[in-house]
């Protein structure tokens, strides 16, 4: 394989693990900043209001880490074009992913897959029966 190629895999694929540890993090930070709510919510006698606080760093995290699976579909594409490069073509080591957009699909579209939902509609799910159930008091 031409080493020119595989460095610009190499690159690419450091920026695909990246994105997939941003994911990983803002993930671990979603959970532990609407727990660390749930309980500052307690400490205040348990107001609705309190608890809907936690919705706005649910959906931000949510939007974030779509936006952060979006790039790295985008970069996966990237790197198998990168890939099935023959060996006369040039490599520019170009990190352009805007030609990748149409076959990756939008980010609101990311957003809203299935890996994403499970993760995120149940958090929003908790804290809105959270929510009813504190309304009752």
């Amino acid at each position: 394989m031409n080493e020119n190629k595989l460095k610009h895999l190499e690159f690419i694929q450091g920026v695909i693990n990246r994105m997939g540890q941003n994911s990983f993090l803002l993930k671990g930070w979603a959970v532990t900043l609407v727990a660390g709510l749930f309980v500052f919510a307690n400490t205040q006698d348990m107001e609705w209001k309190m608890i809907s606080i936690a919705f706005i760093p649910s959906i931000f995290f949510w939007l974030l880490d779509g936006y952060f699976l979006w790039q790295e579909k985008l970069f996966r594409n990237l790197y198998d074009h990168v890939r099935k490069k023959g060996e006369g073509e040039m490599i520019d080591f170009s990190m352009n992913v805007k030609p990748f957009v149409s076959e990756t699909g939008s980010w609101i579209r990311i957003c809203l897959s299935t890996t994403l939902s499970l993760f995120y509609l149940p958090i929003i799910v908790i804290i809105v029966i959270t929510m009813a159930l504190v309304c009752k008091y």
